[in-house]
């Protein structure tokens, strides 16, 4: 049985070192690290637990920000990640925001125009379901625009992160790295359960068709936008427990890093008599 690598030791496995090459290989997909089912729903738990700490103390400190960025192919997870791990966050502190295609009014703008006005405030998280992103996967995959106007993006969207970075809000990326053998069954069972049916479209068969194309994609994605103020972590997602596990441990890390702290109170607590 493999070792179970723990704290900063599995966060090495998972971050995309700014200026590594990154592959993307079906079998790293299904990756856990020793970690076991039983054990690491249990290390999940925990983890949810502190994320709720954690969250109630960036209210309170009100400095920061820390945007979530969920990345990945069809059926890749992201809704999962947002159920089994994002809820940890009270709602009222917490916005999701899921980018479809670009209406009429965002397409009159530059491509970061209808992502930046969704960057959570300081004291806030934020998490993007697909994001900025699609404008280097899915319109470059799709040819909707020409290369001279997506490649220079990932500068642009570097910058931006930057940007963010330095006004206190910490951007985390997440790419759920499945196989294609674990996109096939998913989608499978997304056509014949009645519950599920609504999530599942033809267009999804033909975007599988492109699966070659998509990994080069993220490739690039993670190869040329990991940067040191807002890194990508490539998160095995074939099995979703070792996915919600991985999230959350980064999470906490992440937050934790950010030295949150209580302000001090306006009166003296001393002197306080309620009656």
């Amino acid at each position: 049985m493999a070792k179970r690598l723990t704290g900063d030791d599995l966060i090495q496995h998972l971050i995309v070192e700014p200026g590594s090459r990154v592959h993307l290989a079906d079998e790293s997909a299904g990756r856990t690290f020793g970690w076991e089912k039983n054990d690491a729903e249990e290390a999940l738990k925990e983890n949810r637990k502190r994320l709720h700490e954690l969250q109630y103390k960036l209210y309170a400190d009100a400095r920061f920000a820390v945007l979530v960025v969920l990345q990945a192919v069809d059926a890749g997870g992201k809704d999962g990640a947002v159920r089994d791990v994002i809820t940890a966050f009270n709602p009222q502190g917490c916005t999701v925001t899921s980018f479809k295609a670009p209406s009429a009014e965002e397409l009159k703008h530059d491509f970061l125009w209808r992502v930046h006005k969704h960057v959570p405030p300081r004291g806030e998280v934020g998490v993007f379901n697909r994001s900025h992103y699609e404008d280097v996967l899915v319109v470059r995959v799709d040819n909707l625009v020409p290369p001279d106007v997506w490649k220079p993006r990932y500068v642009q969207i570097n910058d931006f992160e930057r940007i963010l970075s330095e006004n206190n809000v910490r951007v985390v990326k997440f790419f759920l790295q499945i196989s294609k053998d674990e996109q096939r069954a998913r989608l499978a069972d997304r056509a014949k359960d009645p519950t599920e049916q609504w999530k599942f479209s033809l267009e999804d068969l033909d975007k599988r068709k492109q699966w070659g194309d998509y990994q080069k994609a993220f490739e690039a994605v993670l190869n040329r936008c990991s940067t040191e103020w807002a890194p990508w972590y490539r998160i095995p997602a074939d099995r979703k427990w070792f996915r919600n596990l991985a999230i959350s441990k980064v999470l906490v890390q992440e937050l934790e890093k950010l030295s949150l702290r209580f302000p001090k109170p306006k009166f003296d607590p001393a002197k306080v008599k309620v009656r």
